[in-house]
């Protein structure tokens, strides 16, 4: 490494053998700021204020859990012979794909047993959630992770990024694509697309279904031009495969949706 290049420390707060991650502080971050935006929606909607954070109270520890386990099933001949490093998630390792399956999992349930339609929880948390999803991709920044193939230093300087993003890219005595902040850029962007079609009053469920498949366009296409992918064989990503299916998934139950007529209801409705 250059020596003249240091990059950031992952490590926020060191007391002793007890260490705070920015990884984790981020994520907290932006858990915190998806769930005020939700909670404020959700009033415009008649929600109790309590809905949003008891969905959260079993959503974080289970799409935690989930997200791991998917990391580890992707990275079994590792963790196999590592099985101590499967707890270890302050040092990356969760994978977005799980953490979502395991929270439309748990607002499945969530919604059946309080009485509330999912797919307006749905709708009401989707902006929330890609911009959490924004955010959290600065803790993959920290962590020096999520990064995308060798570039040269002037292909940085040219994009006009700050030094620190520029040193903090430059890992393993090579500078690189920093695709955390390329999907940070495309999330935030559909956060905006998103807070902008709540006015078009699409019907209900479309705009969580608009999530879906705007998400895992840019997944697919930034999953691509990164170094660290999951892979499921030697060329071929999990993650793309994975973004393929559920904007498929989508956009047929957009379609069926409609033709059965289960989506009368619109978003304000």
């Amino acid at each position: 490494m250059d020596p003249d290049i240091q990059p950031l420390n992952p490590i926020a707060i060191q007391i002793g053998p007890f260490a705070v991650h920015w990884y984790g502080i981020i994520i907290g971050l932006g858990i915190a700021l998806a769930l005020y935006i939700a909670m404020r929606e959700g009033n415009k909607h008649h929600l109790d204020k309590e809905t949003f954070p008891d969905l959260l109270i079993w959503a974080i520890p289970i799409s935690i859990i989930c997200a791991r386990i998917y990391y580890v099933i992707f990275q079994w001949d590792y963790y196999s012979q590592n099985p101590g490093d499967m707890i270890k998630i302050w040092e990356g390792g969760i994978a977005i794909h799980g953490a979502l399956i395991g929270a439309v999992a748990t607002a499945i349930v969530f919604s059946r047993f309080k009485g509330i339609s999912f797919w307006k929880i749905a709708d009401i948390a989707a902006p929330s959630i890609i911009l959490g999803q924004a955010i959290g991709r600065w803790g993959n920044f920290m962590n020096q992770e999520a990064y995308g193939g060798e570039v040269s230093r002037a292909f940085l300087e040219n994009m006009h990024l700050p030094q620190f993003i520029i040193d903090q890219m430059y890992i393993n005595g090579a500078y690189h694509h920093p695709t955390f902040l390329y999907e940070s850029i495309w999330n935030i962007i559909g956060f905006v697309i998103l807070i902008l079609l709540r006015k078009v009053n699409l019907r209900r469920g479309e705009l969580f279904l608009s999530y879906v498949i705007y998400y895992s366009i840019g997944r697919f296409f930034i999953e691509g031009m990164r170094t660290d992918s999951l892979m499921l064989t030697g060329n071929l990503r999990i993650a793309q495969v994975i973004s393929l299916v559920l904007i498929a998934v989508a956009i047929a139950l957009w379609v069926y949706r409609r033709k059965a007529g289960l989506s009368k209801a619109g978003y304000y409705e």
